[in-house]
């Protein structure tokens, strides 16, 4: 609007010069819906699009790209803004941080939407503070199906605004659980996005509960212990402070994200540790500073869309000032991977050494509900407090797999491949049939969950056992090295004991169903020739008899135990497909 009424002035001042090359500019109207609706509304989808596009027409500092197909059928966007309108990425990250926020992976959530529309528009504009070493680029809307779904009911307890979108994607996939599995074109864009731009810094913007409190604003950096070495000290120590400094001189006080649920904050409360299926989980498999915000659903929606601004422009020029230390540490971070030897797994929350934080809550008690008779808990906003609370933001590795030097896929898991050639994974395909001396695992245990998640049923708690063998390769099963920038990607998703590995996620599910099996009438005599010619496997099968009631009384249990410990048993049976090459 300020760019109009100054063009108004030129136009009234040289009203004989020629206005129509004036014309274009004058026409747009740059005010987003939330500001039209003094706050209470958010852009739907396509005024999000037609938005953008018009930014890009009338700045040549923005560019506005389709990515390709989502789930709804409509296309994912990107918008960039460089301030010296230069958009060749190969020579940006040369000397520049980039940025990338992404909106709207629950359209619910919509604060992030409006805040950064009018983000770009500002910047585009230059009516705040341009950034001299970063670029900035936004995936307006992630989630186009469920913006597309728009309703005024679905987020019970939030606070605004009038209307908003659905959580659940055209697929009803839950996308912040996708990043691993990829189970929507959404995630599958994502790829390309996150891969081209390689950010420094990522920020995915939410809105949540959990709990009542004094803040408007809640951050949920990654896991900093599990983001490693000085990159992650580098997080906790000088970049999150950096960022509740810079919003507490706007007055804007912000908190961890309150991980906890129909409890009182007080009680303390550990980080929300994101596993790899999460944005910022993913993000810090390439070494990316990755955040969420998280407004709380409670505070009135124009003032959690203008704090959300405040923090996007926070970030911006923290990231801006710090663009040399930044660029400098994932660099060496990256390198460290080439060579590192061991990779931490199964993180848990270190009881023992909380950090203890000024906490601005409201006073709690528990009470009769009317509605159920049962106890409930409520929130006295008028006895608002500041407590010291401990929050368990330091974890430990409890396990932990030595890297090898490469993994070997065969090329019938092309479900498996085609993700990792989504993600810039380097693969050699095999140039002759051979045979190659590798460590293989077998899955000795495993639990399943008994309700569906996102659409599969998710392993865990699973055990494997390490043996050295020959196995023969065919020409075209694909080489892939750890020595390369996705080094953890490949650890997190191949190793088949990671929570959210391929395995876990149902990827190889095949291998744990044995598909040859034995007629016990034929089968009987074949065993007996096979114990009187093998005095050891004999030895053992009675061995087993004496000390295993069961068995001893289960003549198909002893058939089946002899069948697989003779070479008419099937190697596939589960053996985990995926072959480890020692370093």
């Amino acid at each position: 609007m300020k760019r109009a009424f100054a063009l108004l002035l030129v136009l009234l001042v040289c009203f004989s010069c020629d206005l129509s090359k004036y014309q274009l500019v004058v026409d747009y109207d740059f005010e987003t819906q939330f500001e039209k609706s003094g706050g209470t509304e958010t852009a739907t989808y396509q005024q999000v699009i037609d938005f953008y596009s018009e930014l890009e027409e009338v700045y040549p500092s923005i560019t506005f790209t389709e990515v390709g197909e989502t789930d709804s059928g409509k296309p994912l966007h990107l918008a960039v803004f460089s301030p010296t309108e230069d958009f060749d990425l190969e020579q940006l990250r040369k000397d520049k941080t980039i940025i990338l926020i992404n909106n709207g992976i629950h359209p619910g959530e919509s604060d992030g939407i409006d805040a950064t529309m009018m983000l770009f528009r500002d910047l585009a504009g230059d009516s705040i503070k341009i950034p001299a070493n970063t670029v900035i680029a936004t995936i307006p809307i992630y989630n186009v199906g469920g913006a597309l779904n728009r309703n005024s009911t679905s987020r019970t307890n939030q606070n605004g605004p009038l209307e908003y979108g659905f959580r659940g994607n055209a697929q009803n996939y839950d996308l912040n659980r996708d990043f691993i599995k990829a189970d929507s074109k959404n995630t599958r864009r994502f790829y390309k996005i996150f891969q081209n731009l390689k950010p420094d810094v990522f920020i995915d913007t939410h809105v949540s509960n959990g709990a009542d409190y004094q803040y408007t604003l809640t951050h949920l950096f990654t896991q900093h212990n599990k983001l490693g070495g000085e990159l992650g000290e580098y997080l906790d120590e000088r970049l999150m402070p950096a960022l509740e400094d810079s919003l507490k001189e706007k007055e804007l006080e912000i908190t961890p994200y309150v991980n906890v649920f129909n409890e009182v904050p007080e009680k303390g409360f550990s980080q929300f540790l994101d596993h790899p299926r999460y944005s910022t989980g993913y993000a810090a498999l390439w070494n990316t500073l990755a955040m969420m915000v998280e407004t709380h659903m409670l505070k009135p929606y124009g003032q959690r869309v203008n704090a959300t601004y405040e923090l996007l422009r926070s970030m911006i020029n923290i990231t801006d000032a710090e663009t040399p230390a930044i660029k400098d540490l994932r660099e060496r971070e990256t390198k460290k991977y080439l060579t590192q030897r061991w990779y931490p797994i199964r993180w848990e929350p270190n009881m023992e050494n909380p950090s203890i934080r000024d906490f601005l809550g409201y006073e709690g008690q528990t009470m009769q509900s009317d509605v159920t008779g049962q106890p409930r808990l409520k929130y006295d906003r008028t006895k608002p407090f500041t407590k010291e609370v401990q929050y368990y933001d330091n974890y430990i590795s409890k396990d932990r797999i030595e890297i090898p030097r490469a993994y070997i896929i065969p090329q019938g898991w092309w479900r498996v491949t085609n993700l990792l050639e989504l993600n810039n994974i380097k693969m050699e395909p095999l140039v002759r049939d051979t045979t190659i001396y590798v460590e293989t695992y077998r899955i000795e245990d495993y639990e399943t969950a008994e309700n569906a998640f996102e659409g599969h049923y998710l392993h865990h708690d699973t055990h494997v056992s390490k043996t050295m063998d020959s196995v023969f390769f065919r020409k075209g099963d694909l080489y892939v090295t750890t020595f390369q920038d996705g080094a953890r990607y490949l650890v997190e998703t191949l190793e088949p004991t990671t929570v959210d590995s391929f395995f876990n996620w149902n990827f190889f599910d095949s291998v744990l169903q044995q598909k040859e099996h034995f007629s016990p009438y034929v089968f009987e005599d074949m065993a007996k020739k096979l114990l009187d010619s093998n005095p050891g496997l004999r030895e053992e099968f009675e061995e087993k008899k004496r000390t295993d009631a069961d068995f001893r009384n289960n003549g198909y249990a002893q058939l089946d135990w002899i069948h697989k410990n003779s070479a008419y048993y099937e190697k596939a049976h589960l053996r985990y497909p995926v072959f480890r090459v020692p370093r």
